[in-house]
């Protein structure tokens, strides 16, 4: 696929470090050869050397760094770090001593601390236990109270986005976000956009409604969105409300909302909740034979992404050049 082709050769020309804590997956250790080999990224994967090295057989983990959770040197400075984020919340030293054994919680930890520069996780650990860790150590990033998840579209033979290429949010987290939570989640997705495409973001804050063409506290809700997002982000170029075919196509938007920036040239749509979203990217997905790559996650202080537990080789490979990137623009 061309834009995973762009995606990849655009991670190596920064290559960030990124940590890998499901050693114990053939399929992330075959990931951690493709990566380093490949210099999409700097790989460090956690585990017990010796158990990783006999686990590897064929695969050739040359040039990727290998960190035991159980001995490191700085599983002490990180159980530290812990119980002193989360000790008004009952951690314990005892405890933070025994998370920090966990691969995942020991690769959020070097996250914080900034020793890699992301996490990819997931391949065999529940979302719930990827992303605990990172909202309560990572947390979300300045400005932004919510953690919310994208999918870039490429949908053939379409004139639509950037070549048919378009980032929708949120699809996968959030199931009714209020005004403030809909901005900060339109400003993590330009945030996205720009790492990904390199190109300025148009945002297109959804609705049944274009410019007061219905009245309902639905409505308003977008519409204030947009206010804020406005005022927290006026370098972005954005508009609503906006209906899809508003956003989407010259014609529509130029009758519709005339004079707005964004309408009938959108790249991003933000979808004002979670059925909407949802929907919105699997009609596209099947009705247009579109590619749904994602979910992406966004909003957090630093990247962490999460996986599918039936995920490919190459999906890891992939995700691993998007975290990279998203690291690039934090």
């Amino acid at each position: 696929m061309e834009f995973i082709e762009k995606i990849r050769q655009r991670a190596k020309v920064s290559p960030k470090t990124i940590v890998l804590p499901e050693s114990k997956d053939e399929r992330v250790l075959k990931a951690a050869e493709i990566v380093t080999k490949e210099k999409i990224a700097k790989v460090v994967l956690l585990g017990n050397p010796d158990e990783i090295k006999s686990r590897a057989k064929d695969i050739d983990l040359s040039g990727v760094e290998i960190v035991d959770p159980a001995t490191a040197p700085k599983a002490k400075d990180y159980s530290n770090l812990l119980y002193e984020l989360r000790k008004k919340k009952g951690m314990t030293v005892e405890k933070a001593e025994e998370l920090v054994k966990d691969p995942i919680w020991f690769g959020t930890l070097m996250v914080k601390s900034k020793d890699v520069d992301g996490m990819v996780a997931g391949a065999a650990t529940a979302t719930g236990d990827v992303f605990r860790p990172a909202f309560q150590i990572v947390k979300t990033a300045p400005g932004i109270g919510v953690v919310s998840s994208a999918f870039m579209m490429i949908v053939p033979n379409c004139e639509y986005g950037s070549n048919g290429h378009l980032l929708f949010a949120d699809c996968a987290i959030n199931p009714n976000p209020d005004a403030k939570q809909l901005a900060e989640i339109a400003i993590a997705t330009a945030r996205t956009w720009k790492a990904l495409m390199d190109e300025e973001p148009k945002v297109a804050m959804l609705s049944f409604s274009t410019k007061g063409s219905a009245q309902h506290e639905l409505v308003d809700k977008v519409v204030e969105a947009t206010k804020i997002l406005k005022e927290q982000a006026p370098e972005l170029l954005a508009d609503g409300e906006l209906q899809a075919d508003a956003a989407l196509v010259p014609k529509v938007g130029s009758s519709k909302a005339p004079g707005s920036t964004v309408a009938g040239q959108a790249n991003i749509l933000v979808f004002p909740d979670l059925d909407a979203g949802n929907i919105g990217y699997k009609l596209v997905q099947r009705l247009a034979k579109a590619e749904a790559v994602g979910p992406i996650s966004q909003g957090l202080a630093a990247p962490i992404n999460d996986l599918s537990r039936g995920c490919s080789v190459e999906d890891i490979v992939n995700v691993v050049a998007i975290t990279a990137l998203q690291a690039n623009e934090q």
